[in-house]
């Protein structure tokens, strides 16, 4: 098998929607759970406005972890958990139902080959299904929850959003339906090359890897090699979209204001973070997002290689097919 076209080797068919749905919706959970507090962090840097002021410092990952356990307790760091894990099942599922079906589309229709540009468009056209489907509504609420200050210890300080659900009342109470698709163009675009990019990574280290090993070319890999090279696959994006998860992120935390389209609000936006706090902002929580999303896709990989190993095992009629990257 070599990095530009990956077979099918056996004449093995595509992994089913249900095995999708169960292995792709446990490996979320997991990679949620594991991750979530490093993803909080991020938010809270990339909505920091400390470099406005004259010699201010700019606070690190650490710090800004500790001052939010030290003002929040510990479960500072899981706001917004709920609206992630409501929506991570779905995510995944569409993620590798949706990859799965437009790498076939571009697949050679005699060998069943597919090269390695079809793989990075097949991933960004997931990218982008999932951005527009599960993941736009699901991280407005979330950066909502995140970006409250209150502490959690302190019964009297009550928040405006007391949890996702009654976020997301309140949210389209006061702003209309159409605010939880705020920056739904921005999350595409960074969905797009996030998958783009991951999925092209990880096919291709897989498959040197399966070239290396001759033993394991029809079998599915170790799961320590799986999540070395979801570590890795992983991390790609971050580096190559950061500003844009930037500026969606203060897109989404406030609420529009009249007659302002979407590309004037992310124009201002960009323009006020360059002149004001400088080109290092659009790089702010770059550390602690690649510290989120390189484990979360090593976690993501060989949960879902694995709890798809199992449910191919039973013989299930409902889960039956492989899912070959």
């Amino acid at each position: 098998m070599s990095a530009k076209n990956v077979k099918n080797p056996g004449g093995k068919r595509p992994t089913s929607a249900a095995t999708n749905l169960i292995a792709g919706g446990g490996a979320g959970m997991m990679e949620a759970l594991a991750c979530h507090p490093l993803d909080t962090i991020k938010v809270r840097m990339q909505l920091s406005r400390r470099a406005r002021a004259p010699g201010a410092k700019r606070r690190g990952f650490y710090t800004t972890g500790k001052d939010i356990v030290k003002r929040e307790t510990a479960l500072g760091l899981y706001k917004g958990l709920g609206a992630v894990l409501t929506g991570i099942v779905p995510k995944m599922a569409l993620r590798f139902t949706s990859y799965g079906w437009y790498k076939e589309l571009n697949a050679d229709k005699e060998t069943g080959a597919v090269s390695g540009q079809a793989v990075f468009f097949a991933g960004l056209a997931a990218g982008v299904t999932e951005a527009v489907g599960v993941v736009t509504p699901m991280e407005v609420i979330k950066i909502r929850l995140q970006a409250q200050h209150h502490s959690m210890a302190d019964p009297l300080d009550i928040p405006k959003y007391r949890n996702a659900a009654h976020a997301t009342y309140t949210v389209v109470k006061e702003e209309g339906i159409g605010a939880l698709y705020r920056g739904v163009s921005l999350t595409a675009l960074r969905q797009g090359t996030n998958q783009a990019v991951n999925f092209s990574a990880y096919t291709k280290l897989k498959a040197l890897l399966q070239r290396w090993q001759p033993e394991s070319a029809n079998k599915e890999l170790p799961s320590y090699q799986t999540m070395v090279i979801g570590l890795v696959s992983g991390a790609m994006g971050p580096l190559s979209n950061a500003p844009i998860d930037t500026i969606k992120t203060r897109l989404q935390k406030t609420p529009g204001e009249p007659g302002q389209t979407a590309i004037s609000r992310i124009t201002m936006i960009a323009r006020d973070m360059f002149k004001q706090e400088g080109f290092r902002a659009f790089y702010m929580g770059i550390t602690p997002r690649i510290m989120r999303v390189a484990p979360g896709q090593a976690v993501t990989f060989t949960v879902y290689e694995y709890i798809k190993g199992l449910l191919e095992q039973s013989n299930a009629p409902l889960v039956s097919g492989t899912y070959e990257e």
